[in-house]
């Protein structure tokens, strides 16, 4: 069985913004910025896991248009986070480049998928 790319890079995605939620609260005690950022960031993996489920072509367009627009939420709250300085830029500099990756994974395939 062929490895699904969005699906893997979006669960280990899920994995450090949990970590990431999780210092950002047992370290910084910060609580609203940090939960945003687990909510979208999370969000992501879980709407592309239903879409591979989905009942039609539509769907699954529909599925990952949320996906995306969960990424980009991801992406402002990472920002957010950075210029903050809640967490090492460097740390969150990669967090963002693992972010944009899943966005222009999720345009990519939403481009093949609407032909």
């Amino acid at each position: 069985m062929k490895e699904n790319i969005i699906k893997t890079k979006s669960y280990q995605f899920s994995l450090t913004v949990i970590k990431l939620y999780k210092h950002m609260v047992e370290e910084k005690r910060e609580f609203v910025i940090s939960k945003q950022v687990l909510r979208s960031g999370t969000s992501i993996g879980a709407n592309i896991e239903v879409a591979t489920g989905a009942q039609s072509k539509k769907d699954f367009i529909a599925k990952l248009h949320i996906s995306l627009k969960e990424a980009k939420e991801t992406h402002y709250w990472l920002r957010l986070i950075k210029e903050s300085e809640y967490a090492d830029a460097g740390l969150i500099n990669f967090f963002i480049a693992d972010c944009e990756e899943l966005i222009i994974i999720l345009v990519s395939i939403l481009k093949t998928a609407k032909i």
